[in-house]
Parts: structure tokens; sequence; C-alpha cells
């Protein structure tokens, strides 16, 4: 089936440049109503602000923003406005590496280790045996769940997150099944100045913004300038709110790109048309443009109506009612991305919001389908069902928590008992504390950007509420020794379904990590 996939992609990317597409003037046609179907979609979804460009045949023929910046605040977005387009940062990863496998400097199948001596994980012959091609495409078996915990919940620098990999349990066999991973992503963005003496975010600028004309894009937000930046929201318990803005610094490679529709337009024509060459430039060659698009691993279905099959290097790889496409989404706090490309259409379509929602699915889809003249489907319906029912399933997974709840119990000790230090080699240190209002509260890594207050659960677990809006409650669990003094904090991280991103308790994956008290 992989092989039959890959052969199937292959020929349709090579139809792009030797079939007739649409004319431009069928294709803005179509798109008659478009906005009237954004600002709908909008209102439906509560989304603040949104922007969307599409090419086709290596022309821009639309870019656009709606809505506002701001929740309370009148400032439209336009095609410039700066979001953060998170994962698919990891396309641009990849190709700055295809870069260096054309110089010669680096082949896809190097073991990681012998450009940088430094890489561990936790199993010594795995450690000897990951290659660059493994960390592009999610079959390391690391980083799902204590990877993102890691880098999301921590200003450690890059390096220190992938020093402590070596603390990081295998969640998979080693190249036994997809296993997506933000921080082997940044394992990849590290080879670069390993091997060329310059950071992952210069070579991005130099590399890859300069030449496409990207001239708002940055990696980070210390980058942002001016007013045209889209301000995070997040749904929270039912409402829409703002939330503050995180620095993603630390995920560079994976997730850390900020950039506009109309540079994004551009990185789209890059992949589109003849790969590899922006108007008559050759940046990358045509064979490992071809090899970022190629099938590298099983993904299995995720979406019924538009079933991901596979991923690339940096690409997600599937079909759309018919045709092969290249896509990717991203999520970080409060910013929301959707980027589609449909090699034989010569099509892209990219769609950033302010605000975590499944209608940049639906807008996408619905682009596609008007371009390639496909019987309408009600897109927004169907990605909005499905949201509710996942919502509802949510709402009674939290109605069993909190029936399950014991309230008349009390703690085995004082709270002053709890307070102390408690490590784990992978997150290294947590502190408990008193606030001074009578309660406890967690510091994670000696930052007061990660404090939880706690609130008494029952017995000798806690609920942890964050400061920051953005991250989601958790339980934490003390246990004590012989003598019965509190020696271990379990933390119950949750990686719940992008979509129960909503102040809700449920996961689709959950790990305890066990703290030991530091004496």
């Amino acid at each position: 089936m992989m092989r039959k996939f890959t052969q199937l992609f292959t020929l349709a990317f090579v139809a792009t440049v030797a079939s007739d597409p649409l004319a431009h003037a069928k294709a803005t046609d179509s798109l008659t109503g478009l906005e009237e179907y954004i600002q709908d979609g909008m209102a439906d979804w509560e989304i603040p602000g949104l922007a969307i460009a599409i090419v086709h045949e290596d022309e821009v023929i639309f870019s656009r923003g709606f809505g506002t910046l701001r929740l309370g605040e009148n400032i439209p977005v336009d095609e410039h406005t700066l979001f953060g387009v998170a994962s698919t940062t990891k396309a641009m990863t990849a190709a700055a590496l295809a870069m260096l496998v054309d110089e010669g400097k680096l082949d896809w199948d190097d073991r990681v280790i012998d450009h940088m001596p430094e890489f561990r994980l936790s199993d010594p012959w795995v450690t000897q045996e990951v290659r660059v091609r493994d960390l592009l495409t999610h079959r390391v078996g690391v980083g799902r769940m204590t990877g993102n915990r890691l880098q999301f919940m921590n200003e450690a620098p890059r390096e220190k997150i992938i020093h402590q990999m070596r603390y990081h349990e295998f969640e998979q066999p080693f190249r036994s099944n997809y296993v997506y991973s933000n921080v082997m992503y940044s394992v990849a963005g590290e080879l670069i100045p390993a091997i060329t003496g310059k950071s992952w975010d210069q070579f991005i600028a130099e590399r890859l913004f300069a030449p496409l004309g990207m001239d708002r894009s940055n990696t980070s937000i210390t980058q942002l300038d001016g007013n045209n930046n889209a301000w995070p929201h997040q749904e929270i318990r039912g409402d829409v709110v703002e939330i503050p803005r995180r620095n993603f610094d630390n995920v560079g490679p994976s997730a850390s790109v900020n950039s506009s529709v109309h540079d994004m337009a551009q990185w789209m024509r890059l992949q589109l048309g003849e790969p590899g060459v922006f108007e008559g430039e050759r940046l990358i060659s045509e064979t490992q443009m071809r090899e970022t698009h190629q099938p590298q691993i099983a993904t299995g279905r995720d979406d019924h109506a538009s079933p991901i099959r596979a991923y690339g290097l940096g690409w997600s790889l599937g079909e759309h009612r018919g045709y092969s496409i290249a896509q990717h989404g991203g999520a970080t706090d409060g910013m929301n991305t959707q980027l589609l490309l449909v090699p034989k259409l010569d099509l892209g379509v990219v769609v950033v919001s302010n605000l975590f929602n499944n209608f940049r699915l639906a807008l996408a889809k619905e682009v596609v389908d008007r371009i390639a003249g496909l019987e309408s489907k009600d897109w927004h319906e169907y990605y909005r069902d499905r949201y509710l029912a996942r919502f509802e399933e949510a709402r009674k997974e939290r109605e069993r928590i909190h029936s399950a709840r014991q309230e008349s119990t009390r703690p085995s000790v004082d709270l002053s008992d709890f307070e102390g230090k408690y490590f784990d080699p992978l997150y290294q240190t947590v502190e408990v504390f008193s606030p001074g209002d009578g309660r406890l509260a967690l510091r994670f890594w000696d930052s007061d950007e990660h404090i939880a207050d706690l609130e008494h659960w029952h017995h000798d677990t806690f609920r942890a509420h964050w400061r920051n809006p953005a991250r989601r409650e958790k339980f934490v669990h003390f246990t004590l020794d012989e003598d019965g003094d509190p020696d271990t904090l379990k933390v119950n991280f949750t990686l719940r379904p992008a979509v129960l991103q909503v102040g809700l308790y449920p996961s689709g994956y959950q790990r305890k990590v066990r703290f030991e008290r530091q004496q």
C-alpha cells in the first residue's frame, strides 16, 4: 500500500508541469461569494481574526484579511498581518536541510551523532542509529507527549531541551510507528549550526525568507515589530478570551515561525509549479524537493473526510476527493494555521487565525473544491459537528471526574508538610510552596512564568490551576513514605486532542510523571 501511494503521489506531482491547469479567470470566478463564506464561518466559530491566501499557477489570486488583530480593538487583519504559523515551520526546516543535501554537506541517511556527537537518547543503540530522515518523519519513537510538555512549558534553550532527551522514555519502539515529535525537529534544526556555523534562525532568514521576499517573516516573537501582529486568543469554558503571547524560541525549527499570508504565498509558490524554483531562480534541486514530498512513513487515517495516510519530510501526504495533497496544520497558544497544496491543480491555500478552530480545514477544502469544480460539500458543518461531538465527550468526562470527587476528605498532613522541592531527571525541579494565602502552589523550572495554584481535590490529590489561562488544568497527587512524610509528587500530564483545548480535562494521552522529594 505504501509503495502504491508513493507512486500515485509522484505521478500527481509530475503531472503538475505537464498538465493544462485551469485558467486564472475561471479559478477567480469560482471564488465568488468566498468572503461571505469566511465571514459566516468566523461568526460561528467566534474567530477574532483570520487571513487567507490562494496561489494558482504561480500567481496569488486571493490574499485578504478579515476581522481584528485583538478582541476589543478595531484593528483590521490584512494580508501582511503576522501570525504564529506553528508546525508549518517543519517543512521550512526540511527545506533548509535539503539545501545542505544539495551542497553535499549532508545526506538524509547520515547518522545524527556523526554531525552532533553530543546527541543522546535513553537507548544507546538507538542513539547510534538515528538518521536525519528519522528526525523529520516522526519515527524515532519519542516526543509526542513528554517532549511537548518539556518544550512548551519551559524557556530553556534548545540545547538544554535536546540534552534532556537522554532521560526521555520511548513511547514506541524505534521506527515501528509514527510518533509525532516536535523535539526531534528541534534536533534536526540544530544540525544546521553544527554543519554551517550559522543558527537555524539565521539560515532560515538568509536562505529562505530573503530570496522568497518573505520580508515580514521571522523565527521569534522577540523579532516582532510594529503593530500589525495578531494577538492570541483561546476558547476557555465557552468564552473566547485573549491570552498571553508565549515565547517558542526553544521549539524553533518545529514551530516558531511568524508569518503573513502574503509571505506564506511565496513559500507555496516555491513548492508548486516547478518545485524548488522561485521567479526563475532555483533554490533547491528538483530531486530534493521531490524527496520532501515523498511518503516516508504511514500515519493511518486521521480524518475520514480527507485521510492523511503518510508523512514526508515536513509534510502530511494524502488525498482529497481524488487529488493527491501535501498539507500541514499548525497550532500554538492562540494561533492556528492550515496549509494545503494540490500539485495536480498547481494550487495552494493557506489559512491563519488567532484562535484555535477547525474552520481553517473547512475553508481550505472549500477553496480546493471550488477551483477543482467539484460538487459542493458543506465542510463547515462537517467540522463543526465533529467539534461539538468531541466537546460533548469532554463534558461527559468532566462530569465523571467531578462525580468521583470525595469532597469531605482532607489531606493526610498539614499543607506546609508538602512544601519543598521535588525532582525528575527529565523535567528537573518542581517546587511546592505557599504563596501566602493558606494554599499551595507549584513552580516549574524555577520560573515565575510556570506557576500553578493548587486546589485541594480529595485526600492527597490537588487540582492545579495555571496562572496563565492558556495552560491546561492538571491533577497532582502526593504520596507518603512509611513515616507519613510526603516523598513523591505525581503530575498527571495530558495531551488532549487539539479540538479539546477548551479548559476541560479529557485526554487521548496521559502520562504521570513522578517527582522525588529532595532532602
